[in-house]
This record gives C-alpha cells, structure tokens and sequence, in this order.
C-alpha cells in the first residue's frame, strides 16, 4: 500500500510540473499591450478577472469583446476607449491564459443589463468563439455579431440568423487563414456586411506590436485603431 501511494504522489507531481511547464510556455507567448493601449487601459471604468469596462451611455448598444489567442485583453483598449467616448459601453474579456477556447460563455459574466441590447464579436480565434456564443444565445438582447479578422466555423454558424453581422478584414494581415474564411462565408447571415481596411494587418486589430507570421501593415496602428472604431460604430448606428 505504501508503495502504491508513494508511485500516486510521484504521479500527481508529475501531472502538476507538467502543467506549471505549459502554462509558463503558454504564457511566455502572450502578446502584451502596447504603451499606448496601456495608457488608454487606465480609462477604463472597472476591471475585474473577467473583463475589462469601459462605460458608455446607458441607452446605447454595448459592445462585448472576445480577444485573439493569447493577446492580452488591454491590447483592444484604444478603439475600446474611442467607441466609450461616443457612448458605447465596452467590456473586453478575459479568458484562462488568454484563450477564449477555455471559456467560451464568458460573455454571460457581463451585467444582464447590458445584455438586454448588444453586440458581440471577436478577433481572429476570439471571433470563432464569440459566433460560438451568439449561436446559442439568440435571444432578443442580442442585436448582432462582428468579426476582426475572423469567421464563424460550423459549430457558430449564423447563416440561418436574421442578425446582422460585420466583417472586417486588414488587407496586408498575413495570419487570417484566407482560404477558410472564404469558404466559411457561408456560415455568416445574410445580412453580413465586408470592409477591407487598406494597409491593415492582423495585430493592427489590438495594439500589441508585430505578431508572428504577420505582413507588415503599411498604415500606423493609431490609423488602423481610428479605422476599427468608426468601422464599428458606423455599423452600429
């Protein structure tokens, strides 16, 4: 018996170091947020392990936001802050190491208030994810879906929905798999909406710096940011 616990207590060591290893690489590899999406972090109302606030007028569509695969949430707070500026609240969530795969409800931790009129989208996964949700949630708070630099797959497919969606992409973005959000278009309602932001690459949809496989954007992130947020905005009017 003493030897079988004392194999047990090495295993379940094992297990855990093997986790502590994979979270450290996991995290070893998270974008981090600019300086200037840091300081425009400091705007924001509350902050709390599930989402980031920014607050706007009560009467207007919120905006709930999944980041791209290990992007630290802070990283979207400049559109986040111009869209709170003209009266859209904003809550950027937060996920177990930066993953939104790991907590796709997530957007349930948002006030139900909020959730009585509003949006919701995502970045690259994050966006795969947030139709995920607006899949199963179809209730009539819920006003429509949007994607920067994403798609919906078949497990969030909308193409049923009368929602309207927004799609946005960056023309010089080198990590959007091309081939499957062509062939995943199909899975958008038909009320969906394309812009292509000239010079726009895949990080330029945070503030993060440059992103591994990405092209080079051939307009500033403070240009692509400004882009983002009346992309948004305009849509939601």
């Amino acid at each position: 018996m003493k030897k079988w616990l004392k194999f047990s207590l090495a295993g379940v060591i094992v297990v855990l170091l093997a986790v502590l290893v994979a979270v450290s690489v996991i995290k070893s590899k998270e974008y981090a947020p600019s300086a200037d999406a840091t300081r425009a972090a400091r705007q924001a109302t509350q902050t709390t392990h599930k989402y980031t606030y920014f607050k706007g007028d009560a009467d207007k569509t919120t905006i709930v936001f999944y980041p791209g695969a290990l992007v630290a949430p802070d990283s979207y707070s400049i559109w986040a802050a111009q869209l709170a500026r003209q009266g859209y609240s904003v809550y950027l969530m937060h996920f177990p190491l930066d993953l939104a795969v790991l907590a796709s409800n997530r957007a349930t931790a948002v006030p139900e208030s909020a959730r009585q009129n509003y949006v919701i989208g995502g970045h690259s996964l994050g966006g795969v994810m947030a139709s995920r949700y607006a899949a199963k949630h179809q209730t009539k708070g819920l006003k429509g879906v949007f994607f920067l630099a994403s798609y919906s797959d078949e497990k969030g497919r909308l193409d049923a929905s009368s929602l309207p969606a927004l799609s946005v992409t960056g023309s010089r973005d080198g990590v959007l798999n091309w081939h499957n959000y062509r062939q995943n278009r199909r899975y958008l309602p038909k009320n969906t909406h394309y812009l292509a932001i000239k010079g726009g690459n895949h990080g330029g949809f945070g503030s993060y710096g440059h992103q591994k496989g990405d092209r080079q954007a051939t307009i500033s992130n403070a240009s692509q940011q400004r882009q983002i947020s009346t992309a948004l905005m305009n849509w939601l009017k």
